[in-house]
């Protein structure tokens, strides 16, 4: 178990209070340049009659993470079911090591577009893209300041549906103690850690109670961390170290290794649960769905389609675009096992804050709530 300590990094390009909504009506404004929330209508991805092959580089999650790879493979796949002269591949990496060479290869087969998965592949993506100005990029979880021309940043404003997330776990904890971990210590990843934290806070705050929230802190940017979005032995380990201190709802924010942190808590039996992170659970992962509260999902794989319909039908332009409550780039996932186990009273809650986060009337920032650790 990874621990960082100190200050956090500094995610060039984000992070202003962004809004939420529920619904998968996300999209693309961005193409035309720089979407928030509320950006406008969807471009038109036009109609290309001639073939194009549209390329994806994965992070070392790989493909079948039940995750942010997982999505952004989905989305290339039915931008290619929705033009049938699309065609699409991908190349995985199974280190850091992988990223240029498997963006070169790609560069080499006069790919339309080439999506680059993750936070990680930013200078990678930024170095080729320079390198090459007539080859079209996007990259999930990374804009950049000043945009790139030729790069749709893709953004997600998952402190939003996390806050919910959070707001839910400490309804639905019987031992008043939730508990968070991550894979790598990304903004990406820590964006989550903080909504979450933050909705375990506005909890407390509304009902006077007193849950806790473990293995993250927002005031010191410290936290719990496998240092790896693989090791599901790590994930098992976390989740079970969280379990042993009395969490009894817990949200991995870790790609795969989470799968380690589902049949940990699956292991454990009731009242532990858990809730999922990027897609929703009950669909990417059923065999653990009886332990999904809900799941903090963000729209990877529709904003992933939009750019390479854009790119096909000759309309993509680059920028950033941010997914967020608002135009539904992120939600809570339906509650599935769980939908007649909530109270009416929490589901009502939900709306009500989802509503409050998109009007500005409720802070996501853990930093406007006391501590909950």
């Amino acid at each position: 178990m990874a621990r960082r300590e100190g200050q956090g990094v500094r995610w060039r390009g984000v992070v202003r209070p962004l809004v939420l909504a529920t619904g998968a009506s996300l999209l693309l404004a961005a193409c035309g340049g720089t979407s928030t929330a509320g950006g406008g209508a969807s471009p038109s991805t036009g109609t290309s009659t001639k073939a194009f092959l549209g390329c994806l580089v994965t992070d070392t999650g790989g493909i079948d993470d039940r995750s942010f790879n997982a999505s952004a493979w989905q989305g290339m796949q039915e931008a290619a079911a929705a033009n049938p002269h699309i065609k699409v591949k991908y190349l995985q990496s199974t280190s850091s090591s992988d990223y240029v060479p498997n963006i070169r290869a790609f560069e080499t087969q006069h790919c339309g577009i080439i999506v680059t998965v993750g936070f990680l592949m930013a200078t990678a993506t930024q170095n080729a893209a320079k390198a090459d100005p007539h080859q079209k990029f996007a990259i999930v979880d990374y804009t950049y300041t000043p945009a790139l021309p030729n790069v749709l940043g893709l953004f997600y404003a998952t402190n939003q549906d996390a806050f919910l997330g959070g707001y839910l776990a400490a309804a639905m904890s019987p031992s008043h103690v939730v508990g968070t971990f991550g894979g790598i210590d990304i903004p990406p990843v820590t964006i989550y850690m903080n909504g979450f934290v933050a909705g375990v806070s506005y909890y407390n705050v509304k009902n006077h109670a007193h849950v806790k929230a473990l293995g993250w802190n927002p005031a010191t940017n410290t936290g719990t961390f496998t240092g790896s979005f693989t090791d599901q032995n790590a994930g098992r380990l976390d989740a079970t170290t969280l379990m042993n201190a009395g969490a009894d709802v817990i949200f991995p924010v870790a790609g795969s290794v989470g799968l380690g942190a589902a049949a940990a808590v699956q292991a454990a039996g009731a009242p532990h649960t858990m809730e999922w992170v990027d897609t929703d659970g009950c669909i990417s992962a059923p065999q653990y769905c009886g332990i999904f509260i809900t799941s903090v999902t963000k729209g990877i794989a529709a904003s992933v389609k939009a750019a390479v319909l854009s790119a096909a039908g000759g309309t993509f332009k680059g920028g950033n675009y941010t997914g967020n409550l608002a135009n539904g780039g992120v939600a809570l996932s339906p509650f599935h096992d769980f939908a007649g186990k909530i109270p009416a009273s929490v589901v009502a809650a939900l709306k009500t804050i989802k509503q409050g986060i998109i009007n500005g009337t409720i802070s996501v920032n853990p930093a406007s709530y006391p501590p909950v650790g």
